[in-house]
């Protein structure tokens, strides 16, 4: 019965598709409506609360002072996950995360790190030996499709409310200082653009519907120069090199769009 029934419903949405409408009315290259919310949390350096349609994640911001990566001693750190709350959706259960989890985690953390959003080399108490550690962690409350963006989207609404602790070394420990925040070294502000591809037909941020039928994505995140620094392909169906320049063009049309709203969100120097 489950086969029949996603059987109908992509072919519904294919037939809406051929007379050029989507199942929730948007257009081909429409993303939802989007609201955004900060210091959602009360005792993160930061947060903030995305609404991509009906997916919403709230994402929450640590720092801390840390041991820099052994190979890396001059940068400091920055590290995402993710975690889909089992009332989002019917078919989370709790537990560890399963490989979609993983993936969703490693796609928004290196849209940010690939960017180079963060100057890390301006987050080193002192070099090979302690550094400034920036933690994103997601929730997502409600699953409607397109994780990746709204937790790139979270993720970066989040970075840009923060404020940055201040911490001093003595006797070779990071000793914070009270009420002295700077602002967290931002270089450009990553926008991520997720795309179905149906057939031959590509949707920007495919809601849960389309996402069950799709037969790949597309995931581009471009910096604010408009170049695209990271990439990543998912779903059984192949994607040709039309579609993948198509992807291409409309990823980086999109882009100043979603960055002049998150940019309302950035702490001005």
């Amino acid at each position: 019965m489950t086969t029949i029934i996603d059987d109908l419903k992509k072919n519904k949405i294919l037939g809406l598709l051929k007379n050029e409408k989507r199942i929730d009315s948007r257009g081909f290259l429409e993303p939802r409506s989007m609201t955004i919310d900060i210091d959602v949390i009360q005792k993160a350096n930061g947060s903030a609360r995305i609404e991509l349609g009906n997916t919403s994640v709230i994402a929450g911001v640590k720092i801390q002072p840390d041991k820099p990566f052994p190979d890396l001693g001059d940068k400091g750190i920055f590290i995402c996950t993710a975690e889909i709350l089992p009332l989002a959706h019917p078919d989370i259960e709790p537990g560890p995360p399963g490989e979609d989890v993983i993936e969703l985690a490693r796609v928004v953390d290196r849209g940010i790190r690939e960017t180079s959003m963060l100057d890390l080399s301006k987050l080193v108490l002192e070099k090979n030996k302690s550094v400034i550690g920036i933690f994103v962690d997601n929730s997502i409350t409600n699953c409607d499709g397109n994780l990746f963006d709204a937790c790139s989207y979270a993720s970066t609404a989040a970075i840009l409310s923060s404020n940055l602790p201040t911490w001093k070394l003595e006797n070779e420990q990071p000793v914070l200082v009270e009420d002295q925040e700077s602002i967290i070294p931002i270089t450009t502000i990553p926008v991520s653009v997720t795309m179905g591809i149906l057939n031959d037909y590509i949707v920007v941020d495919p809601n849960a519907d389309e996402w069950e039928c799709m037969d790949a994505r597309i995931t581009m995140i471009t910096n604010s120069d408009g170049n695209i620094c990271a990439l990543q392909k998912g779903g059984s169906g192949s994607v040709t090199y039309d579609q993948l320049k198509e992807c291409s063009q409309i990823a980086i049309s999109i882009g100043p769009k979603i960055r002049k709203i998150l940019k309302q969100y950035q702490i001005d120097n």
